[in-house]
């Protein structure tokens, strides 16, 4: 089998992020990828990359190639996907970029259960889609999650690990329902409070969005995500959203509650302007690794995700 560094990619899906990951590694190795829409194919092409329309194809030289299987497309459009993977490359470590975990390991397990799969999440992105919002950069210095149960593949985490890190990226290693619980509280979550912020905000005349500011821009800026991509991810994780918007829900009610009976909101104002000031306070500093772990040692998986609960990262 091939070192970690040089393995081969192929990536499946070219939009946003699958683009922007064959853009980043093309050159450091051999990537190549597939999308369904001759366009973006041609696209890709045109730029001088390496792209397909055929599937079967692709996954057959993936095969021929050992390389890890990336998927890049809506969690809605995996099952097809997987099927292929399935057929095609059976033995292929496959990994993927969707927002949500526990979902694709679901549909992975149910449509290729021998399938080498250990999950990813890159916690970057725009409103933008599709081969022309793709960017080189989109990764570096963003958090990748990296799936780390006690069960994971030492050798099969540390490639998809070395994918993440030469992305750009740091590696954030967890469970699968730890990564869905917080993603619902900070992006799924956010995209449904952006929506109803922008409907508010529009709702009564145009006055409202000519006077509006930098608190409507940013507090909206993800509700210019197309519907159908908010939509598949957010639907996607519907158990841990549930969970993040009744407890959004009881503190707007309060907050209600509060101002009506007695004129003010500072319990929700001064909650989250301490919330606020953790985040700043992780996000200014100096990135923290973990420490004292050799991947494939007795625990390290455990130990791993001890680290980064604690807001550590792997560098590796």
């Amino acid at each position: 089998m091939p070192a970690a560094s040089s393995r081969p990619v192929c990536v499946l899906g070219l939009g946003l992020i699958g683009g922007s990951l064959l853009r980043r590694l093309a050159g450091t190795r051999t990537t190549f990828g597939y999308n369904r829409s001759v366009a973006t194919v041609e696209a890709a092409v045109a730029d001088g990359y390496d792209a397909s329309g055929d599937l079967a194809q692709t996954l057959a030289r993936a095969a021929a190639e050992d390389a890890v299987i990336v998927l890049a497309t809506p969690a809605t459009a995996l099952g097809s996907i997987i099927d292929a993977v399935a057929e095609h490359a059976p033995t292929c470590l496959v990994t993927d970029v969707v927002s949500v975990k526990e979902e694709v390991a679901r549909i992975v397990a149910d449509r290729h259960p021998r399938a080498r799969y250990v999950g990813g999440h890159p916690m970057t992105g725009t409103v933008h889609s599709g081969w022309d919002a793709t960017d080189p950069d989109l990764f570096t210095d963003a958090m990748w999650m990296v799936t780390t149960h006690d069960d994971t593949d030492a050798d099969d985490w540390l490639a998809v690990a070395e994918i993440a890190r030469a992305a750009g990226s740091y590696v954030v290693p967890a469970a699968n329902d730890a990564h869905d619980r917080a993603a619902a509280a900070i992006s799924h979550n956010p995209h449904l409070t952006a929506a109803v912020t922008a409907a508010v905000g529009a709702g009564e005349s145009r006055l409202p969005l000519r006077l509006a500011a930098g608190s409507f821009r940013d507090g909206t800026r993800v509700a210019a995500t197309p519907p159908e991509l908010q939509r598949a991810m957010l639907e996607a994780n519907a158990v841990s959203l549930l969970n993040t918007l009744s407890e959004t829900i009881d503190r707007l009610v309060a907050a209600r509650d509060r101002l009506r009976d007695l004129g003010d909101v500072a319990a929700v104002v001064e909650a989250g302007h301490r919330a606020r000031l953790a985040y700043e306070e992780i996000a200014s500093g100096e990135v923290e690794p973990i420490v004292g772990v050799t991947v494939g040692e007795a625990g390290w998986a455990q130990e791993l995700r001890r680290q980064a609960h604690q807001a550590r990262v792997w560098i590796g």
